[in-house]
């Protein structure tokens, strides 16, 4: 990493910026250029593991990619907010960010449904009853951290 002064090393200090953003966004291999999509996700920590679980419909092009390459990159970020210094005509930008990689596999039965639990909690922590008659339907994966890295740009 470039910025060393902005490089986030301590491992619950990331899963506290990860539990903050709203929206991961993974992106998958498809040939010559990544297939890059925003997803809604939960996440869970187990020891030094960090487990992020996602949902969608029964089928299209991203779980075609996952079954034929299962290694997926993901980023996340929040708190993003301009800072504009128009005086000195300088701008740039706020945020706090995870990136990192790891391998996707698709679940099933009881793993789904926690799954689906943990992802409903992540945007519910108060509590949600969200209709379980689409858990058929409903195609549930998981990404299994194995590397990330995460960066602070203070607000200036």
């Amino acid at each position: 990493m470039r910025r060393k002064d902005r490089e986030v090393t301590d491992f619950q200090t990331m899963v506290d910026i990860m539990s903050r953003c709203r929206v991961c966004r993974l992106a998958l291999n498809d040939g010559e250029v990544p297939y890059l999509l925003p997803v809604n996700f939960g996440m869970e920590v187990q020891g030094g593991t960090v487990t992020l679980y996602f949902h969608g419909a029964a089928e299209g092009r991203k779980y075609e990619l996952m079954r034929k390459d299962p290694r997926a990159a993901f980023e996340m970020d929040c708190e993003t907010v301009l800072c504009s210094d128009r005086a000195a005509g300088n701008c740039t930008m706020a945020y706090q960010s995870v990136i990192g990689r790891g391998r996707i596999a698709f679940l099933e039965g009881e793993e789904k449904v926690r799954a689906l639990d943990i992802l409903t909690a992540h945007y519910h922590p108060e509590g949600f009853d969200y209709d379980r008659s689409v858990i058929p339907a409903t195609t549930v994966y998981k990404l299994t951290v194995e590397s990330m890295t995460g960066k602070i740009r203070p607000k200036l």
